[in-house]
């Protein structure tokens, strides 16, 4: 979408003072962000991916017995004394899942991996170290330690321990230790709806023919793949809505209605076909952020229409992938109870030399060629920024930021840089 003349007009430092810095602008988002209440208990097998609601405390300790850690001979080490090696009658046997019960008398107890080391004895010997003879074992080598090959009761998780927080996204790891605590099912927050509108005439499909001035509608695209591998958001997509003020309205309407969060690509400028922003306006919605000082993605719009957020991200690819990723994307991890929220930013070596308009913050996609000799990633800049620009995003590894003070970047500076894999 083109600018407007009065914006292209104004010279660097008042287009600063103008705008505000994207990390003003995904805070003003997050503060607005109404975090999800209602909850909802599922089986461990449908929670991956979901967001913790409440705080879960094991209801046993982990392990729940002493166990043997590997396959043996569990021993009184009070029978090993003096010199070895040791022989000792092999009095019973016991397999994971058999009874814990002591042996009679003086002798060793045959024992496996996981099976519970009954009371009294005191150590397991590794069966490479023990030879069996008839009824008896040979133990050869050093005496056992007390509590060797041993696995305690609680050693792994005590009793009543804290397992998980809440705000922690359930992976498969923390779903095996629920399992692993007898815990059948997990209170999770619902799912976050969130609602996406295109807007633009000149939009269309993928696989529907394209007229003189018409362009396929990538960003849905975009969006809807993003958002689908998020297992806490639950997607609703409005369609291509035409640059008519009347269809517009009635879209925003309707999403608002329905969704925790209405994400809209195009129609967020000042030109006469743009009209989210006049009915943003019009409507009484509030908005907090209006203009970023960032590149791409300057004409961004943060509010509330209703109970529902709002981001109106700008038409342009790439600008709509940056201020949905730095920007929106925060705001709603904050309303899905997530604890961290913001882009997971690490140092990395620029590999190329760049001028760059001083006072604003620049996101340019970047691909790995290597690494330095402290294992940080050295990044070459693909493309020239442009904020319409697809296929410089598509081999990028990620997105390197570039700071607003500076007005050049040289080869070897330390930037910051977000690898799509983290998003």
């Amino acid at each position: 979408m083109a600018e407007p003349a009065a914006s292209r007009d104004i010279d660097c430092l008042s287009e600063a003072q103008k705008a505000i810095a994207p990390e003003v602008a995904a805070a003003r988002a997050v503060a607005i962000a109404n975090s999800l209440v209602e909850t909802e208990k599922l089986l461990l097998a449908e929670a991956t991916g979901r967001v913790v609601a409440a705080a879960i405390d094991t209801p046993i300790a982990i392990p729940p017995f002493d166990n043997s850690a590997m396959d043996g001979y569990a021993v009184r080490r009070a029978e090993l004394a003096g010199e070895g090696p040791w022989t000792l009658r092999v009095a019973g046997r016991i397999a994971a899942g058999g009874p814990g019960v002591g042996s009679p008398g003086e002798g060793a107890l045959r024992i496996f991996t996981g099976a519970p080391v009954p009371p009294g004895f005191d150590a397991v010997v590794m069966q490479e170290r023990a030879r069996p003879e008839d009824d008896t074992v040979v133990i050869s080598g050093r005496r056992p330690a007390a509590g060797e090959n041993i696995r305690r009761a609680g050693e792994d998780v005590s009793l009543g321990a804290r397992l998980l927080e809440p705000s922690m996204t359930l992976s498969p790891q923390h779903l095996a230790l629920l399992a692993g605590a007898g815990v059948a099912t997990v209170e999770v927050f619902r799912k976050v709806r969130i609602g996406i509108i295109s807007t633009g005439s000149e939009l269309r499909d993928p696989g529907e023919e394209l007229l003189h001035g018409q362009i396929y509608n990538s960003n849905r695209v975009m969006l809807r793949a993003t958002l689908a591998g998020l297992a806490w958001a639950d997607l609703r997509d409005f369609g291509i809505v035409p640059d008519d003020r009347r269809l517009v309205e009635a879209a925003l309407s309707r999403a608002a209605a329905s969704c925790d969060v209405v994400v809209t690509t195009g129609g967020v400028s000042a030109g006469d076909e743009d009209h989210v922003a006049a009915i943003l306006r019009d409507g009484g919605a509030s908005v907090e952020v209006v203009n970023v000082a960032m590149r791409p993605g300057k004409p961004v719009k943060i509010g509330q229409i209703g109970h529902a957020l709002f981001a109106g991200l700008p038409g342009n690819p790439n600008a709509a992938l940056v201020t949905f990723r730095q920007i929106a994307l925060p705001a709603i991890r904050a309303i899905a109870g997530l604890g961290d929220i913001y882009p997971a930013w690490q140092p990395a070596i620029s590999g190329f030399a760049y001028a760059k308009r001083p006072g604003r913050t620049e996101f340019v996609p970047v691909r790995m060629s290597g690494r330095n000799d402290r294992g940080l990633p050295v990044l070459e800049m693909l493309g020239r920024g442009s904020s319409a620009s697809l296929s410089a995003m598509a081999l990028a590894d990620g997105i390197a930021l570039l700071p607003p003070h500076d007005e050049a970047i040289e080869t070897g500076m330390t930037l910051r840089y977000e690898p799509f894999r983290a998003g």
